[in-house]
């Protein structure tokens, strides 16, 4: 596509494109304006005029109805067939500025759907109104880091057709603010910008500028809207800030083709590379193997690991033990039993020995199910049970089970008790194939939401090939069934996590990593089916995961310690950070990558295998945890906190029962295939 066809199609909307000769940017199509500020008095505020220059068609100069004490100018230019938007801005004098502008699609407002990747999806109309949504607003504007590519993008349903806005300056620069609502004055430079979409008379807009703004909220915290914040930075007299966009126009038959592509495009664009640490496989693994150990607790009814609302700044250990989600008690404990026979550490062993004989004897309901979380400070247990912690759990034991059998043992005792929770799990099953998010032991349903049906997948394909029983693969072909016709075929990823009930990264990556099951485990036509919803749905997984490195600030602990956030990926609508949440992912996108010759998948698994060792506590290198090898987990990369530190830092209570489990399965890889195809 040629700029003069992509110009027509940007400013003529519905005409197609290419059916206008003139190499034209037509300026109502556009629209500019910049806020001024003294220090002390309300910002005023000055819509810009495009003049083009009578030389050169691509230029504009910027100006007021009013002299201004600055000059401005923006140039267009094609790009690999995409059209950069140069802004410069030159002060004649000191000022506080912000720029913003806006392009019309030429959409209706009403038949589009919206995306700003790791934060945006649709209309985030799973989320509840407490977390930015259409709930709330049609029109959101956010700051860059808020995202996994400073992106946003608008599709038409109607017209099959796109627009994405992206920023493309280099981002090195963060400053701090004394205030975070209403007009701020950043106390240095900063590259973050904004960006995000608009209703203007029914028409939607692409809306872009700099330095951040956040309208008409911003998200502060977990379900916490707060008054939008517009910030301010000094350009002093003589400087000049120069900016640049660019623009895309597309085709896309649906919202999973335009998420595909859009990430393709931001992945070439950003091209990420592996982080260049320190820390082997076998380094990561003996460090975070020190966490084994030091959050042992055997005094208890049950044996664990200590990994679950735990203090960054304290090296203790508490009451709590959780089977899965954030605990991954019988995950960590296998991952501990392998090491230790792999490297003859037998307080390994032995303390894994404990969790699984304690587990066995005390660690189930009179129904059956796995206690899933229990307070032994307090003595209280969770009397709702999960299909994702119960699975969770069950794979673990799998691993386990396999594990043991390769080597000569077996332990019918738990293959019985593992069988006995599988048939339950087969009368839980829903017509449609999806399994209730939560239940009482009775099997009474208490969340019938289906976000979690995938994580139920991976225990039933295991069981399947474990035990030889093809009621297992039946059921698990089921929940496929339920993915595709109401998650990937309708791109509608939600409340996988049991801590939110909205659009987030979990869901797509374990609907992936279950078709990634099947896929294994099947042949001919069935396999290519299962292969192709594995691969749409890790395109939405991977658009939570950040292509670029996020400025901070001095003084912010996590810039300061030289964090780079490419390849770690954002949370959910309502948990606005980022995480080392992979496990298995890294390795469904090696086998992608060798399915669909696609070697964009493997070299961003080692974007995300290499970046997600930064964090690693271990001694002169503690990253403000206080136990070595207790990896980080609430990892606040922009304006959001969980009620404590801000960007960043962590939250002061954190679970690295799962971030340790987490990144072990990342530095394990291949392990489904090992279980299932071996």
């Amino acid at each position: 596509m040629n700029l003069k066809s992509l110009l027509c199609g940007i400013v003529i909307g519905a005409v197609s494109i290419g059916t206008v000769e003139a190499f034209e940017y037509l300026p109502e199509r556009a629209s500019a304006s910049i806020s001024l500020k003294v220090p002390g008095n309300k910002a005023k505020h000055y819509p810009l005029i495009l003049h083009p220059s009578a030389n050169d068609r691509s230029f504009y100069q910027l100006e007021a109805t009013e002299k201004l004490p600055l000059v401005a100018f923006q140039k267009l230019k094609e790009h690999d067939g995409r059209l950069q938007i140069e802004v410069g801005i030159t002060a004649l004098e000191d000022i506080y500025f912000n720029y913003s502008q806006q392009l019309s699609t030429g959409f209706r407002h009403d038949d589009c759907q919206f995306y700003m990747p790791g934060f945006w999806y649709r209309r985030n109309l799973r989320s509840p109104k407490e977390a930015p949504s259409f709930h709330t607003s049609d029109s959101w504007l956010v700051r860059e880091d808020r995202l996994s590519t400073p992106l946003t993008g608008i599709y038409s349903e109607k017209e099959k057709r796109s627009m994405t806005i992206t920023r493309l300056d280099s981002f090195t620069d963060d400053a701090l603010t004394t205030h975070r609502e209403g007009e701020v004055i950043l106390s240095g430079k900063t590259s973050l910008g904004f960006t995000g979409f608009e209703n203007r008379n029914g028409t939607a807009m692409l809306s872009f500028g700099f330095p951040y703004r956040e309208a008409p909220k911003s998200y502060i915290r977990k379900l916490t809207l707060a008054p939008e914040v517009e910030a301010y930075q000094l350009l002093k007299k003589g400087e000049t800030v120069l900016l640049t966009w660019e623009l895309t126009d597309s085709k896309a038959e649906d919202f999973s083709e335009f998420i595909r592509t859009t990430w393709e495009y931001c992945y070439d664009t950003y091209a990420p590379k592996p982080v260049n640490t320190p820390y082997s496989i076998d380094d990561m693994k003996q460090t975070l193997s020190q966490f084994f150990v030091t959050s042992f607790v055997d005094n208890q009814p049950l044996a664990y690991n200590s990994g679950i609302h735990l203090r960054i700044d304290e090296d203790k250990r508490n009451g709590q033990a959780e089977v899965g989600f954030i605990g991954r008690v019988l995950l960590n404990a296998f991952n501990a039993w392998e090491y230790g026979w792999q490297n003859g550490r037998e307080d390994l062993k032995v303390n894994s020995t404990k969790v699984f004989d304690s587990y066995l004897k005390n660690g189930f309901t009179e129904a059956g199910f796995f206690k899933e979380s229990i307070n032994f400070d307090k003595k209280t247990e969770d009397p709702v049970r999960s299909i994702r912690r119960q699975s969770e759990g069950i794979y673990a034991m799998f691993h386990f089970l396999a594990y043991e059998k390769e080597h000569g043992r077996r332990h019918p005792g738990w293959e019985q008790r593992i069988k006995e929770m599988l048939d339950m799990f087969l009368q839980l099953q829903n017509t449609d194939g999806s399994f209730p998010r939560k239940f009482h032991d009775d099997l009474s349903i208490v969340d019938q939401s289906g976000g979690s049906t995938p994580s139920a997948t991976l225990p039933l394909v295991m069981a399947y090939k474990y035990f030889k029983d093809k009621r297992y693969l039946v059921s698990a072909k089921r929940t496929a069934e339920y993915l595709e016709n109401e998650l990937i075929s309708k791109a509608d990823y939600f409340s996988s996590t049991l801590d939110a009930n909205c659009e987030d990264k979990e869901a797509s990556l374990y609907a992936a990593t279950a078709t990634y099951y099947l896929a294994l485990i099947t042949k001919g036509e069935e396999h290519k089916h299962y292969a192709d919803l594995t691969k749409k749905a890790a395109y939405f997984a991977l658009s939570w995961y950040y292509l670029w490195d996020v400025p901070f600030a001095p003084g912010q602990m996590l810039g300061d310690i030289g964090l780079k956030t490419r390849g770690w990926g954002n949370v959910s609508v309502e948990n606005n950070h980022i995480d080392v949440f992979v496990f298995e992912f890294a390795s469904v996108l090696r086998w992608l990558s060798k399915e669909y010759n696609e070697p964009r998948f493997t070299n961003f698994a080692a974007v995300i295998s290499t970046s997600m060792r930064q964090l690693l506590p271990h001694d002169g290198h503690m990253c403000g945890i206080a136990g070595v090898g207790y990896y980080p987990e609430v990892v606040q990369h922009t304006n959001w906190d969980y009620g404590k530190n801000g960007k960043g830092y962590y939250n002061d209570i954190f679970a690295p029962g799962w971030t340790v489990a987490s990144l072990w399965e990342l530095l394990t890889p291949g392990r489904a295939e090992d279980f299932l195809v071996k």
